[in-house]
């Protein structure tokens, strides 16, 4: 039986802080105040299960200060930006991520997005990222270093209808 795709609600806070915690190093720390203020800021955010897996994006008026959203916004005047999707280490292989994907493909269409972007870290590597954004037909239109040479990433976008 596939678990339904739901909005993310202030109950699922602490779940969603600590499944992202624990991948910190692919995504980035987040206290809860400040996953809270990025859950307001969201164009889309939602999770599957009790929390097998969660995604959290941004449109072009987020107030974000990531230098990933700021590198798409100085680029793009419309786009979605997936900040985060995390797939519980026990949830893995079940396609979660993909159907978070193709459902947020559908809500940005339908309100007129034509582009969804993300990054993908290329230091430290994730190579299992990397293939996932390519078999879903993401493209690489940049790169960067960021938070002082620490961290390396690539960007990537994707074309949807809209």
């Amino acid at each position: 039986m596939r678990l339904p795709i739901e909005r993310v609600s202030p109950q699922d806070e602490l779940a969603i802080l600590a499944l992202n915690n624990e991948h910190a190093a692919e995504l980035s720390w987040l206290e809860p105040e400040r996953l809270s203020f990025l859950l307001g800021e969201a164009f889309y955010a939602r999770r599957i299960g009790a929390l097998e897996a969660f995604i959290m994006t941004f449109d072009q008026h987020a107030s974000y200060d990531s230098p990933n959203f700021l590198w798409f916004r100085e680029r793009y005047p419309r786009f979605v930006y997936v900040d985060r999707v995390v797939v519980a280490a026990a949830a893995r292989g079940r396609g979660h991520a993909r159907r978070l994907y193709e459902d947020l493909f559908e809500q940005a269409s339908r309100v007129g997005q034509a582009i969804v972007t993300c990054e993908v870290n290329a230091e430290p590597p994730n190579p299992a990222s990397d293939a996932f954004h390519a078999a879903i037909g993401f493209a690489e239109v940049g790169d960067a270093v960021i938070h002082g040479g620490r961290k390396a990433v690539r960007y990537y976008a994707r074309r949807i209808a809209g």
